[in-house]
Formats: C-alpha cells, sequence, structure tokens
C-alpha cells in the first residue's frame, strides 16, 4: 500500500505541521465506494460497540477474512453482502452507514492513515484510486480536515494551546499503532 505524508501533529501541544500545502480531501456525497472496494478490519473495540446496538456478532464478523501486521493478528474483517459485495451495514438504496456513528476505526479514518511515534501523529493518505475525494478541488485543507475527522482527539487547553487527549481518543494510543 502507498501512502504519502501529509501533516504531523504533536501529541503535547497540539501543533499541526503541514507537509503537503497542496492537499485537499472531501468526501463525496453518494459515493460509497470505500465501503464496497475495501476490506474493513475490526478491532475488538468496534465489535463491542456494534454489538452493543444488538447487532449479533454472527450479523457482521467474517471469521474468514483475518488482517495481520507482520506475524500478529490484528483482527477480522466486517462481512460483506453476497449481492454487492459492499459492507453489510451499507444501505444500498441510500448509499449511507447505518451504524454511521459507531461505525468502525478503519472507516472513520479511511481514507487516512494515523501513526503514532512517541509524541508525534503522522497523518498519511493512502494513494489509491478508489476515493474520488483525494484531492478534490472543493475539498478541505489539512487542518480542517484534521479539526472535522480528528477533532476528537485535539482539545482546548485552559490557556488556549490546543492538546491531544490520550483518553479522549476513543481508543487507546496503542490501537493508533495497529492503524496502517
Amino acid at each position: 500500500m502507498e501512502r504519502e505524508l501529509i501533516a504531523i501533529v504533536d501529541m503535547k501541544t497540539g501543533e499541526v505541521e503541514v507537509v503537503k500545502e497542496d492537499f485537499r480531501f472531501k468526501c463525496v456525497e453518494d459515493c460509497a465506494k470505500c465501503c464496497i472496494e475495501n476490506d474493513v478490519p475490526l478491532r475488538e473495540e468496534d465489535i463491542e460497540r456494534i454489538k452493543a446496538l444488538g447487532y449479533d456478532e454472527d450479523y457482521f464478523v467474517d471469521y474468514t477474512k483475518m488482517f495481520y501486521r507482520g506475524p500478529r493478528f490484528l483482527g477480522y474483517g466486517i462481512k460483506k453482502r453476497p449481492f454487492d459485495d459492499a459492507c453489510i451495514f451499507l444501505d444500498p438504496e441510500t448509499k449511507k452507514c447505518r451504524i454511521y456513528e459507531h461505525r468502525p476505526l478503519a472507516c472513520k479514518l479511511y481514507p487516512f492513515i494515523l501513526i503514532k511515534h512517541e509524541n508525534k501523529l503522522e497523518i498519511y493518505i493512502k494513494k489509491d484510486n478508489i476515493c474520488p475525494g483525494i484531492n478534490h478541488p472543493e475539498g478541505d485543507p489539512i487542518e480542517v480536515i484534521i479539526e472535522k475527522y480528528f477533532g476528537e482527539v485535539i482539545k482546548g487547553g485552559e490557556d488556549g494551546t490546543r492538546r491531544i487527549g490520550q483518553k479522549d481518543l476513543g481508543y487507546s494510543p496503542k490501537g493508533l499503532q495497529n492503524v496502517v
């Protein structure tokens, strides 16, 4: 998988170093290509969150699809529908996710890749032809993207400085290291 570094966030200060100034992104309405073309890994946290919505694990977990990083097992995949190979949670008529607010971390991040190195969070973009929103002319610059897509991890301090809180990630920093 090819990727390109677009920004680095200092986890202590919240400062953003923009590496690719001309990068833009816009999630294109009614696209859903990522829900059809990609295989989505599920972390234990994702499975538990979706089960809490009332879905049975057997309904959405594909135990035949397994994700690894080197020898380390990361998780199973999300099931796809047999008639169109789309994610089981994608509504075929509206092209909207039925569990959008509770979707897996991989879905929340796509097409971005976050890699944590000590106090630095590197933000990469996957270089693939699936997503028409990458470098979209009407897309947002990286500073806006960080607020829009990763804003939950960036908190304002009492002194006005921006902070990225580990406990506010919604997943552990260890989980971030597993996202590639």
